[in-house]
């Protein structure tokens, strides 16, 4: 049950956190669109794949941070920093419009998505946080096998979520500005009650 249930937190960590509108969902989108729909799946195994070692490191630091408490106080008040910033970057994203990026550039899918995934600065540090917070309410162990379980979710969730991008690619090319708003504003309000909430933890 314990293995079943780290797969399943790396799939909706993975899953949600690629929800609203970016730059890796509309480039698949736009290369669905431009390309086909398998260029814009090889698109998405690529930027999935990349995910695996940007899970598994944060998992490795997560652990680190367990078995010190003395930078515990450190983690914590990164997290509040984290969460905050986390809220800004959606709001802002939330009042910008986006467009889909790497329907114009050249090279093979797979690799183009692989590229792109690897330039998403925020996703170890995601992880991190997440995984750090997990750990600690007893959900998930940052020791193997369930570290390669949890990653393995992870990676299941993120292609799940761009294959559906992909095979939606007409419908979301209609509704992203529309999903991109709410969806956004949704994901600042929840990262800056969740900072809040730490901010006071932490100064208890």
């Amino acid at each position: 049950m314990a293995y079943l249930s780290h797969i399943a937190l790396g799939f909706i960590m993975a899953f949600l956190s690629l929800i609203p509108p970016g730059m890796l969902n509309m480039t698949v989108v736009k290369t669905s669109i431009q390309k086909g729909k398998n260029e814009g799946l090889w698109f998405a195994l690529g930027a999935a794949l990349v995910v695996i070692p940007q899970a598994f490191i944060a998992l490795v630091f997560a652990r680190y941070f367990a078995e010190n408490p003395q930078v515990v106080e450190r983690l914590e008040l990164a997290g509040i920093f984290v969460l905050f910033l986390l809220s800004g970057l959606f709001f802002w994203q939330a009042r910008k419009k986006f467009k889909g990026e790497g329907g114009k550039r050249e090279g093979k899918s797979f690799w183009l998505g692989m590229l792109m995934s690897g330039m998403n600065m925020l996703a170890i540090p995601f992880y991190l946080v997440l995984s750090s917070v997990l750990e600690n309410r007893g959900l998930l162990q940052t020791e193997q096998p369930f570290i390669n379980l949890f990653v393995t979710g992870v990676f299941l969730g993120a292609f799940s979520l761009f294959f559906l991008y992909a095979n939606f690619a007409q419908i979301i090319q209609r509704k992203a500005q529309f999903i991109a708003r709410n969806i956004n504003y949704i994901l600042s309000a929840l990262f800056l009650v969740l900072g809040i909430l730490t901010l006071i933890k932490f100064l208890k």
